[in-house]
Formats: structure tokens, C-alpha cells, sequence
């Protein structure tokens, strides 16, 4: 009781922690929406290697003066075409083409950083994150990208819905399917730089599946799986940066956690995929 105390003094005390709590509601919000679509779509990969793929892009906007979330942005667009445009014209499967596309582009990020050495400009913090040190202007930017992340999952959900369950309906019927599959790219890309700050290159792909993979543990109608996951991913960030200001650890990894450990609980106690609930229910039927 305590701790929670000095972290309710301390929240409307700093300004720099409400800014991270704001930030991490902002992030949890839309990072479990869109992870719904990257988890029923089976791309999960693809968010790992947008997520990772969008460091160069960081780097050279330092470099040349721009805002790194203008670079990221490119970053990530160019990364989901060159992903496609390899698997569409060579033998070579979305899979491969997502290991070798992503792992370069980051190889690139990671030289460019040293590069950088001895300049007085630390990036290694867009690795790992650091909510507690999110700007005002951070923190709009991530309120506009949640915004616009947002607008276009409104405007587009039934396009975006079919696309996910049924692509080939989805065709049939007349629906732009690599358009939307491109949108979606470009929200996912849009997501990964708003959670930057937060969570770090590495662990943006905890936030985009994590959440998403909780609600699908816990419901099946999928208006119900995007309130859910938005819910968690508010939670864990919420949590994640009560335990990171408390005890002084990494916010990224402590957001993360506390999403795992979420999952571990749906994973274990789910009413209808709960691991332990079905040896139960098995252990009762043999009994009867």
C-alpha cells in the first residue's frame, strides 16, 4: 500500500510520469487493436520485422535533422513493399523474405548507431524505450498516430474484417485486398513509432501480440476480441509503469511482463481454452 501511495503522490506530482502513463494508454490502446488483425492474419512475423525494419529509417532521420517518426514511417512502408515484391517475384516464401529483409534492415540500424558514436546523440534508447522520459511533443504525436490509427480501422473495419477471415470472399466480392493488406502495413508501421518511447524496437512486437493473443484465449466474436485486447494492452502499461517507477527497472520489459503474465493466466485458466479448466473438465467427466 505503500508503494501504491508514493505512486499516486508521484503521478500528479511530475509531470514526466504523467506523460508516460498517458503514453502507455495511448500505445496499449492501438497496439492491441492492431495486433488483433496481425494475430487472426498469421503475422505476427511481419510486425517483428516491421517493427525491427524501422531503425535505419530512425538513424538517418537523426542524421539528417527530420523527426525520427517521419523516418520510421518510411522505414517500415518500404519494408513491407520489399518484403512482397521479393516473395512475388522469386521461389522465395513470405517467410524468408521477412528473415532476410527485416534482419538486414536492422544489421543496418545497429552499423549506423555506431556510426553515430562520440556525437552526443545516444539512439540506443529507441531499442529498448523509455516512457519515462516521453516529451509533451512525444506524447501528442503518439495521441495523433493513435488518432489516425484509429480513424482508419472505424472507416475500414468491414474491409479489413473480411480481408481477415476470408481474403478470397473478400476478392470475390470486389474488396481492394492488397490495398487493405497495405493499409494494414502502414497502420502496423504507424504503431511500431508510436510505441518507440514506450516499449523499444525489440519489444513493440510483445504489445502488438500479446494482448491480441489474450482476448483470442478469452472470446470469440471479434468486436469483443478488439475491446479486450485494447483493455490489456491498457493494463500491462499501466502496471508495467507502476513497477518501473517503484522499483526502479526497465519500463519496456516491465510493460512486457506484465503482458505475459496475463497471458500466462488465459493460458492456464481461459473458461474455454484454459489449459488447467480442460484437465479439469476431463478429470470430471472420467469421474462421472
Amino acid at each position: 500500500m505503500e508503494n501504491i501511495s508514493f505512486f499516486y503522490e508521484s503521478l500528479f506530482k511530475y509531470q514526466y510520469l504523467q506523460n508516460a502513463m498517458f503514453a502507455g494508454i495511448f500505445v496499449g490502446i492501438i497496439c492491441g487493436m492492431v495486433g488483433c488483425f496481425i494475430i487472426l492474419k498469421g503475422m505476427a512475423l511481419m510486425g517483428d520485422a516491421i517493427s525491427h525494419a524501422v531503425l535505419p529509417g530512425v538513424v538517418v532521420a537523426y542524421m539528417v535533422g527530420f523527426s525520427f517518426f517521419i523516418g520510421a514511417v518510411i522505414a517500415g512502408v518500404f519494408t513491407a513493399l520489399g518484403i512482397g515484391y521479393i516473395a512475388q517475384n522469386s521461389k522465395i516464401k513470405d517467410d524468408a523474405a521477412i528473415g532476410i529483409i527485416f534482419t538486414a534492415a536492422f544489421a543496418l540500424g545497429i552499423v549506423l548507431i555506431t556510426l553515430r558514436r562520440g556525437t552526443g546523440v545516444d539512439l540506443w534508447h529507441i531499442l529498448f524505450g523509455n516512457v519515462l522520459a516521453v516529451s509533451r511533443y512525444d506524447l501528442w504525436t503518439t495521441f495523433g498516430i493513435g488518432i489516425i490509427v484509429l480513424a482508419c480501422i472505424f472507416l475500414f473495419y468491414k474491409q479489413l474484417l473480411l480481408s481477415t477471415f476470408d481474403a478470397t470472399m473478400a476478392q470475390a466480392i470486389g474488396i481492394p485486398t492488397k490495398l487493405i493488406h497495405y493499409l494494414l502495413m502502414l497502420l502496423l508501421s504507424l504503431v511500431t513509432v508510436s510505441a518507440l518511447k514506450t516499449v523499444g524496437i525489440i519489444l513493440v512486437v510483445a504489445m502488438l501480440v500479446t494482448p491480441g493473443a489474450i482476448a483470442y484465449l478469452l472470446t470469440d466474436r471479434f468486436p469483443v476480441m478488439l475491446g479486450l485486447s485494447a483493455l490489456f494492452g491498457v493494463f500491462s502499461s499501466i502496471v508495467g509503469v507502476y513497477f518501473s517507477y517503484v522499483y526502479d527497472v526497465a519500463t519496456g520489459a516491465s510493460i512486457v511482463l506484465v503482458a505475459s503474465v496475463l497471458f500466462a493466466t488465459a493460458f492456464l485458466l481461459s473458461p474455454k481454452q484454459g489449459v488447467f479448466i480442460r484437465w479439469f473438465r476431463a478429470y470430471l467427466s472420467k469421474k462421472i
